[in-house]
């Protein structure tokens, strides 16, 4: 029985998208032509989900299936919409000449024009998937704030970090642009890197093609890491608890061998002339059946609440559950996890939307409350939908400057 709605609406999703290429494109093998293009994709993506997928997720072949799928979806549903309102539109004329004039009720035909600006406009979400995912997933934008903090030591006035989050590594697929992206991340000469999490898919396996390319990332006070709710393996089939454990070994070692600082529940400072501030890293914390591994206090057993914390923490839902409350405050957070859904509407300085909004409060930017700071980073990489479209591959830098009191 639960399939019953599901089918149902897929089938009058169908029904209703070829009432518009018929309309519009009046030949005999419409029917034949439109059933066969629909059969095709529906065994592509049959196909693609029973082939092996060595890292086990929706990378490869799964990926551009799940890409065009969704393209061809957005354009159907935007037919739905219009040709559902045509036909109220018709069914109401239909009634009012029933009640009103000649006594008949017949409904109208439906008008080309309509089925035409259906497909007009059904295209535009359509052919912007297939862009996002041929130049979209690697539109790489740096992202630039200064953040001001009363309490930021004066000898780091000015200093600078660069975030980047969620990799997902064994979704690439272009060395060239890859590659354009960490050269892009050095540029910016930030005084850290601070990467919050996600680093594969799945398996440490996706690091074989990508581990010395990351390796080149450098900064002057290092390269710091925490761990995503990917990174722990809990989405693959694996043939036991041990190989389990020794694939998120090998994610830990991956990242010592790049020349990474991990940070697991633990801070490092980082010292100027006789001042400090620390970076602070937590594993995953999560809400809705995400891991809740991350011990605050166990990060900050050696801090006390004055000094300035810059807290690395993957999913933004842990500012709102217990970060913005802990007694001794982290001026700043750095997240990641949503990817803005890689899809979404963004004005710089006016207007940002996305679906994923109405999931996380945070999810993409900068947030502030009771004088703290939270970065929601966009993502550097993809996952499942081959592409971004709105949402663009995001490098953030950020400058801290001490407010001077007025």
């Amino acid at each position: 029985m639960r399939w019953i709605i599901p089918i149902f609406i897929l089938l009058l999703i169908e029904v209703y998208a070829f009432q518009a290429f018929r309309t519009l494109f009046k030949f005999k093998w419409s029917l034949t032509i439109y059933i066969l293009v629909s059969l095709t994709l529906i065994a592509f993506i049959i196909y693609s989900f029973n082939t092996p997928n060595p890292n086990g997720s929706f990378t490869g072949l799964r990926s551009f299936a799940i890409g065009l799928m969704l393209s061809m979806a957005a354009l159907k549903i935007s037919i739905v919409f219009i040709l559902f309102g045509e036909d109220l539109f018709r069914f109401f004329s239909a009634l009012f000449q029933k009640l009103f004039t000649t006594n008949s009720f017949e409904i109208p035909s439906r008008r080309k024009f309509i089925s035409t600006l259906a497909i007009g406009i059904g295209s535009i979400p359509f052919l912007g998937l297939l862009y996002g995912m041929y130049k979209g997933k690697y539109n790489y934008k740096v992202l630039t704030y200064e953040l001001e903090f009363e309490d930021l030591p004066a000898s780091f006035d000015g200093y600078q970090i660069t975030q980047i989050s969620d990799l997902h590594c064994g979704s690439f697929d272009n060395n060239e642009m890859v590659n354009y992206g960490i050269d892009l991340i050095n540029q910016q000469q930030s005084d850290a890197i601070l990467f919050t999490g996600d680093l594969v898919n799945n398996t440490a396996a996706e690091m074989d093609n990508w581990k010395s390319s990351f390796a080149k990332l450098k900064a002057k006070d290092g390269v710091f890491s925490i761990l995503g709710n990917h990174d722990y393996g809990d989405y693959y089939n694996w043939e036991s608890d041990r190989e389990k454990l020794n694939n998120f070994n090998s994610i830990k070692q991956i990242q010592h061998e790049m020349g990474w600082k991990l940070l697991l529940d633990e801070a490092h400072e980082i010292n100027r002339a006789n001042e400090k501030i620390a970076i602070v890293g937590v594993e995953n914390w999560g809400k809705g059946g995400f891991k809740q591994k991350g011990d605050l206090d166990k990060a900050t057993a050696n801090l006390n609440e004055n000094d300035f914390k810059v807290l690395m923490s993957h999913d933004p839902s842990h500012w709102d559950a217990k970060v913005k409350n802990h007694p001794k405050k982290f001026q700043l957070t750095l997240s990641g996890h949503t990817h803005g859904m890689q899809f979404g509407i963004e004005i710089p300085g006016w207007f940002k939307f996305s679906p994923v909004q109405f999931r996380y409060p945070q999810w993409a930017g900068i947030y502030k409350e009771a004088g703290q700071f939270l970065n929601v980073n966009r993502g550097f990489g993809y996952l499942a939908y081959p592409g971004r479209l709105g949402i663009w591959p995001e490098i953030t830098v950020i400058k801290l400057k001490r407010k001077v009191a007025v």
